[in-house]
């Protein structure tokens, strides 16, 4: 005994799903970054982590921090980062 295979409906598209997030250049040494309320300049890029110095108004010297490559570019987005200088 045979069975007859059964029709199968198209699928309905799928909805459209969010937008890639815009890409970010890649973190290179020496690029300075405008922030809404500071500029932050990299010192060094590593595999994983970035030296960077963040200067906020008139400030002659200031502290080296030191974070992971994922958590800089967070921080970027967050504040409407403009890139600068390369």
């Amino acid at each position: 005994m045979r069975v007859a295979p059964k029709s199968v409906a198209p699928k309905a598209p799928r909805p459209a799903s969010r937008k890639p997030a815009a890409k970010f250049p890649p973190l290179e040494n020496g690029q300075v970054w405008q922030l809404e309320d500071s500029e932050l300049q990299i010192d060094l890029v590593g595999k994983r982590l970035v030296h960077y110095k963040r200067f906020r108004g008139e400030v002659k010297r200031v502290p080296v921090s030191l974070t992971g490559k994922d958590e800089l570019e967070r921080l970027l987005r967050e504040n409407n980062a403009v890139l600068i200088r390369k």
